[in-house]
């Protein structure tokens, strides 16, 4: 029997969301209903919000969430009732062709839960990123569901879910910094602070961290940057190519996603250096580099697919280094706050005020 919960609902682009009634029925087959413990409030939510994902209208926001799985459907074996979880938006097939090659991180065939959620009319929910944690439960597919430590904070873990996995992930497994490389990292709010994280805990001798806001900057010094680039007032390509000796960075990560930003860590990258792209582009952005640079400076230009992740290997490993003090989680969570304060958290993200809101049930 479908049970009815809180959740927090976008009905029309642009509009202000507004917390309803929604109804979560049992769990089928491969599937698992969540209480949501806690869940991070993610630029994705608001691109949802504003028509920038797709207009699937109305939206059941939320998707960085940990919680308590409750019910399991049939032929579920992986998770059980009681078990504490963060869920994930790649729940692997397994029988893709990227799977079959050993690399289930790049799954082309992710899958979501098959019953939708729906408003108490019966509308159909579109669940954000097929997870929808923004209420009080969820429905997911059980592959969304990967268990750790039940001692971790359910705010800290469940940042892991999203934003802070994708930087995290951009510097441990796309850009494989490894220990004494140069790193600098353009662009520091959720994701990129936690691309500086990343590269502090692969053991870089140097990471430069680079914002316009000086608030991020200090972000990044208290989560590993060594050293900081105002992007407002100097040249970002020369002050990294002057604090690493006048080459460029082994790494660099934009997390921006835009031209004027990668074509920035393009040229402060050494030679043979990585670039890595994590931040999103938007549809409209076309970038330009002279294809003699692109092949003389060689090395390697990588996209960054949510940190290129598999939850099932690296969750439960973050989670540990979290618990042992070594992963600051902790730090990522600037407040605190209630279903209802989720349109407040929007403006306050776009601001720059925090680095992110956690919704706590």
């Amino acid at each position: 029997m479908a049970q009815e919960v809180r959740g927090v609902v976008a009905r029309a682009k642009g509009e202000p969301v507004g917390v309803e009634t929604i109804l979560v029925p049992d769990p089928g087959p491969g599937e698992a209903v969540v209480r949501v413990q806690a869940c991070g409030v993610c630029h994705t939510d608001l691109h949802y919000r504003d028509g920038g994902i797709n207009d699937e209208f109305p939206f059941l926001l939320g998707h960085e969430a940990a919680g308590i799985v409750e019910t399991v459907g049939e032929g579920v074996t992986d998770v059980a009732p009681g078990d504490f979880v963060i869920l994930n938006w790649r729940a692997v097939c397994g029988t893709c062709r990227s799977c079959k090659r050993g690399r289930p991180w790049y799954c082309f065939n992710t899958h979501t839960a098959t019953q939708p959620m729906t408003l108490a009319d019966g509308t159909v929910l579109t669940a954000a990123l097929g997870i929808g944690s923004f209420a009080e439960k969820t429905l997911v597919a059980a592959g969304q569901c990967t268990k750790v430590d039940p001692s971790a904070s359910p705010a800290a873990a469940g940042l892991l879910g999203c934003g802070v996995m994708a930087g995290l992930g951009a510097a441990l497994n796309t850009g494989q910094v490894e220990r004494g490389d140069t790193v600098a990292v353009i662009g520091c709010g959720g994701v990129g602070s936690a691309a500086v994280a990343g590269a502090r805990l692969a053991g870089a001798s140097r990471i430069i961290a680079v914002d316009l806001d000086e608030r991020k900057l200090a972000w990044a010094t208290g989560l590993g940057a060594t050293h900081t680039v105002h992007a407002g007032t100097a040249d970002v390509v020369k002050s990294i190519q002057e604090l690493t000796g006048g080459f460029g960075a082994d790494v660099v990560i934009d997390a921006v996603g835009r031209p004027e930003t990668y074509h920035q860590a393009f040229y402060a990258r050494d030679l043979a250096g990585t670039v890595v792209l994590v931040g999103v582009p938007t549809p409209e952005m076309v970038l330009q580099l002279p294809l003699l640079d692109v092949f003389g400076r060689g090395g390697s230009l990588k996209s960054s697919w949510y940190g290129d992740c598999l939850p099932e290997r690296d969750f439960p490993v973050l989670i540990d280094l979290y618990l042992q003090g070594r992963l600051d989680l902790d730090a990522f969570v600037s407040e605190t706050i209630g279903l209802d304060d989720v349109e407040a958290a929007f403006d306050k993200m776009h601001r720059g005020d925090v680095l992110r809101s956690v919704v706590v049930l």
